[in-house]
């Protein structure tokens, strides 16, 4: 049995909740790379299945991404 990939985060939202404004489809989850200096960081987002731009949630922004983001400036 393949083991299940794993993410650091994962933000689920409500199906249909939010659409790609280029695209005009709804947004679904997908496996997102966010990089900062040099670390890559899987992340589970919704995205566009057509263009792929995500979502990033605020609470992401200004909690976890920004934990993060102190972590590694101040090494």
């Amino acid at each position: 049995m393949a083991e299940k990939e794993k993410y650091y985060e994962r933000y689920e939202t409500q199906k249909g909740t939010y659409i790609c404004a280029k695209c005009k489809v709804p947004l679904e989850p997908g496996k997102v790379i966010l990089q900062y200096m040099g670390n890559d960081f899987p992340v589970e987002l919704p995205k566009c299945p057509k263009c792929g731009q995500a979502l990033i949630p605020e609470e992401l922004a200004l909690g976890k991404i920004l934990q993060v983001e102190r972590a590694l400036e101040d090494k």
